[in-house]
């Protein structure tokens, strides 16, 4: 019998995409500003995650309390909505299309774990939220994962397989339970 052996794992296979001393001061920076929800200036959180690599585009409203991992692996497109206690967990890119919008609680999560090796080594993937989705509230996004076009994620929901486009998915594991039809 084989047995998991959690010793065994040191992330070696693993690179973070930014030397020790920008991921340190990463830590420090959004531990003090962008994070707390005592910080409420969105154009300072935007300045310093741009300073730190992300792409971020014009209009996005990112609430008290977000955590962002990796700020280089995030592009951001406009007219953004990122809600409080969101969770963006990019340990590989994360690609956010324009007048998406992300609900508080809501995690993206690019990264996890193999458990068919005994050592557990990361397996990660990027996600892409394409243009007029909607991640809902306390909802969560696993690693490789497309949101294609105005997709909804209700809340709750888990998804670790791609939406497609103007689908209401519901569930764990999420479900295509209609068509999404957007009046003017």
């Amino acid at each position: 019998m084989n047995n998991i052996n959690l010793a065994d794992f040191d992330g070696s296979d693993y690179s973070k995409g930014a030397h020790f001393f920008k991921i340190t001061l990463w830590y420090f920076v959004n531990a003090f500003f962008v994070r707390p929800s005592i910080f409420p200036f969105i154009k300072i959180k935007i300045f310093f995650l741009r300073l730190f690599g992300a792409k971020i585009g014009k209009h996005v409203l990112l609430k008290p309390c977000v955590i962002i991992k990796s700020p280089w692996n995030l592009v951001i497109g406009d007219n953004c909505w990122i809600g409080e206690n969101a969770w963006i967990d990019n340990l590989d890119r994360v690609i956010i299309g324009n007048n998406v919008c992300i609900s508080q609680g809501a995690m993206l999560l690019t990264g996890n774990h193999d458990y068919k090796r005994s050592s557990m080594p990361y397996r990660n993937g990027p996600i892409v939220l394409k243009d007029g989705c909607w991640i809902a509230a306390k909802s969560i996004v696993c690693a490789g994962v497309t949101v294609h076009e105005n997709a909804i994620l209700t809340v709750g929901s888990m998804t670790s397989k791609d939406l497609d486009s103007n689908g209401i998915y519901q569930g764990v594991p999420a479900v295509k339970v209609r068509e999404r039809i957007i009046e003017k």
